[in-house]
């Protein structure tokens, strides 16, 4: 092989890019602040409930030389536009709670006064400028050194927090109740985009076979799986140890954390400061700044990119004018994201749970449609996952249905 194994690696921390955003700075930390490691267990078992569609992208591309775009379609043109479908509806929110807790670490930052939708269209037009130069050779090599600097930041502030001493105070300390509603919206919130919303699946695949077109081969499958492991236990640890961070300095304190994206990024680089000191600021400040930007960028990205060969399959076109349709795409996604922060945006906080649990209730849709394609006709027999993981999807497509059910009943009351 004339790359190492190293070199193969992309998709998967593209993957980590894209998760580690809100789901981790955000709502694991509140998951924390707010009931201690109450919760640990939630964060444990969406991320093993979701292993096995998350990891239908990468098996799929790695197996098929194709995105689950292809897979989604040998299911019938109904599968390719309930996707399309459930994109388009959620692309603009999801954006928008990306960009605006984005938006409030640039303004706690550099201390800009301006209203934050004015911030996230700054932010948007610097992403489309940098998609428009880079592209996805820059994506994959910029990813590599954002995880790493966030890693070793999280970690280092984590032990820190851990040696310190947090004052608690016992008329403070929650625990999480299943008999409380707030308790358990919070709780749908928090495992809706835990790790990351299931569209990621998709984006995963097509990533992968941009990657093998650079390289110019294409990549194994135990190494495409090897490279998803990593993304996808790394993005595990950290959403641990942001609600670690979170446990250790904030729970018991009765301090609330603040709705506003500028309130809640200054809290967020708080928690950090105060348990490395204040010398700490700008390192935590650019490190938790790349993270939600990678995050920024790669949803950008991603969005166009697996709607430009939706689009083509939907219509039968060729994809000889796939660039103009990834770039229309694009400017529909910053034009959409912007009208929704500059006219509904009421606080940051309000907007990620709904974010969140839009995913939530999508994710069953999804997840069936991977588990059908995964263990379909267009994949080679050999390749299929282990019986393991059949019968974990079955107990993850449960859960998910289940749950979402639960959280609708919730709702109309």
């Amino acid at each position: 092989m004339k790359n190492s194994w190293y070199k193969l690696l992309g998709p998967g921390l593209l993957y980590a890019g894209a998760a580690i955003g809100v789901s981790h700075l955000v709502q694991s930390t509140r998951a924390g602040a707010e009931f201690g490691y109450g919760l640990v267990w939630a964060v444990l078992l969406a991320n093993v409930l979701k292993y096995p569609f998350f990891e239908a992208g990468p098996r799929y591309a790695a197996s098929t030389g194709k995105s689950l775009l292809s897979g989604y379609e040998s299911l019938g043109r109904w599968a390719l536009y309930l996707f399309v479908g459930i994109t388009i509806s959620t692309m603009f929110i999801i954006q928008s709670a990306v960009t605006i807790v984005t938006a409030g670490l640039v303004s706690e930052i550099t201390g800009l006064l301006v209203d934050p939708w004015k911030i996230s269209g700054g932010l948007l037009l610097l992403c489309t400028t940098v998609l428009l130069i880079g592209n996805f050779s820059f994506l994959d090599k910029a990813m590599k050194l954002i995880i790493v600097v966030l890693t070793l930041t999280t970690i280092v502030a984590l032990v820190f927090s851990l040696l310190g001493t947090t004052e608690q105070y016992t008329m403070y300390l929650k625990t999480f109740s299943f008999q409380d509603n707030e308790n358990v919206l919070f709780l749908i919130a928090l495992m809706g985009w835990m790790p990351a919303p299931l569209d990621i699946s998709v984006w995963h695949s097509v990533w992968a076979l941009e990657k093998s077109k650079e390289i110019g081969q294409k990549i194994p499958l135990k190494t495409a799986l090897l490279d998803f492991k990593i993304g996808y236990v790394g993005t595990l640890f950290l959403a641990l140890c942001f609600v670690g961070l979170g446990a250790s300095t904030i729970y018991g304190t009765g301090i609330e954390l603040e709705a506003s994206g500028g309130g809640f990024a200054k809290q967020l680089i708080n928690i950090y400061t105060n348990s490395l000191g204040s010398w700490s600021y700008y390192i935590i400040a650019i490190a938790a700044f790349t993270t939600m930007f990678s995050t920024t960028l790669t949803c950008l990205d991603a969005f166009p990119r697996v709607l430009t060969p939706a689009s083509g399959m939907m219509f039968n076109k060729v994809n000889d004018q796939s660039k103009k349709i990834y770039w229309l795409w694009l400017l529909v996604l910053v034009f959409g994201t912007i009208v929704i922060l500059s006219l509904f945006l009421k606080d940051m906080k309000t907007m990620v749970d709904f974010a969140t649990k839009i995913a939530f209730i999508t994710s069953p849709i999804l997840a069936i449609l991977n588990y059908l394609v995964i263990h379909g006709k267009t994949m080679p027999e050999e390749d299929k996952p282990s019986i393991f993981l059949k019968y974990l999807s079955w107990i993850g497509i449960a859960y998910l249905v289940g749950f979402s059910i639960y959280f609708i009943s919730l709702s109309m009351h």
